[in-house]
């Protein structure tokens, strides 16, 4: 692969002006030139529109419309990208100014491989956070790992855009976890590639986050594993490990709703593995 490799980084973002300076500059600060970056305001009404127009870089192209949701920013950008990689990034986190450039380097070394990703920073509420066992990023073929939580920090992910032709891309009907529906897909198909340097930078913990404000997120990891069983194109050692995973976590948040007195919710949770034995 010896043509310049170009790359479209997606920034969706949603009345998060005190931290979009900082994610735009960290993608203008990158050493590598290749690269568009595309830029959806989501609806804001906090200014952030006012802050990208102040922006003079021919590299920035601004999409500003109602707001749809997370899924659908991505997608509007996806649309218009021209990239043959898309780089993602959440507008509250930020790069290291090398993250294209390994990227670049890794995908020149590993042409087979069509979805890379990088290790990660968090902090929460500007604290240096550690990370458990459970968060260590893998490398390969890595759908058992996707499972049971989103293995793959959108933030820190790089993806051929092809990979969305064949896979298709976020789910706009899913409020929140459609990242998580999404790696499922492609993880399902593709094997990816772990950049093993800390190029990723992310600040949590916040009320403004969409884990914090959306209640009840397993219901859809729920929606995405089901998806995942009827799409017919899971092998079988793969549907057996998804369906045990419904299965847990239908169990877990069908007691949660009876604890909320929810009989009925509950019931109807317990329910939905049974549909796929």
């Amino acid at each position: 692969m010896n043509e310049q490799i170009f790359f479209s980084v997606i920034i969706p973002t949603y009345n998060r002006r005190p931290f979009l300076e900082k994610a735009v500059r960290s993608v203008l600060a990158q050493s590598y030139a290749g690269f568009e970056l595309l830029v959806v305001d989501d609806g804001s009404t906090d200014g952030s529109g006012d802050l990208l127009r102040s922006f003079e870089d021919p590299r920035i192209r601004i999409f500003s419309r109602q707001n749809r949701g997370v899924a659908s920013a991505r997608n509007t950008a996806l649309k218009e990208a021209s990239g043959d990689f898309v780089a993602f990034l959440d507008s509250d986190d930020w790069w290291k100014k090398n993250k294209l450039k390994r990227a670049c380097d890794l995908i020149r070394e590993h042409p087979e491989i069509h979805i890379f990703h990088t290790e990660e920073v968090w902090y929460r509420r500007g604290r240096l956070l550690n990370q458990k066992n459970k968060h260590k990023k893998p490398s390969g073929f890595v759908y058992l790992n996707a499972l049971p939580l989103c293995c793959i920090s959108i933030s820190t992910a790089v993806v051929k855009k092809e990979v969305f032709a064949e896979t298709g891309m976020f789910d706009e009907s899913m409020e929140a976890c459609e990242d998580y529906d999404f790696w499922l897909r492609a993880t399902s198909r593709y094997k990816i590639k772990l950049i093993p340097e800390y190029l990723t930078l992310k600040d949590g913990g916040r009320p403004d986050q969409l884990s914090s404000r959306v209640w009840g997120l397993d219901r859809f990891r729920i929606k995405a594993l089901e998806k995942m069983l009827s799409s017919g194109k899971l092998s079988e050692e793969l549907e057996r490990a998804t369906l045990e995973e419904l299965t847990k976590k239908c169990r877990i948040f069908a007691n949660g709703a009876e604890k909320r007195g929810k009989p009925y919710e509950a019931n109807r949770y317990r329910s939905i593995p049974l549909k796929y034995i």
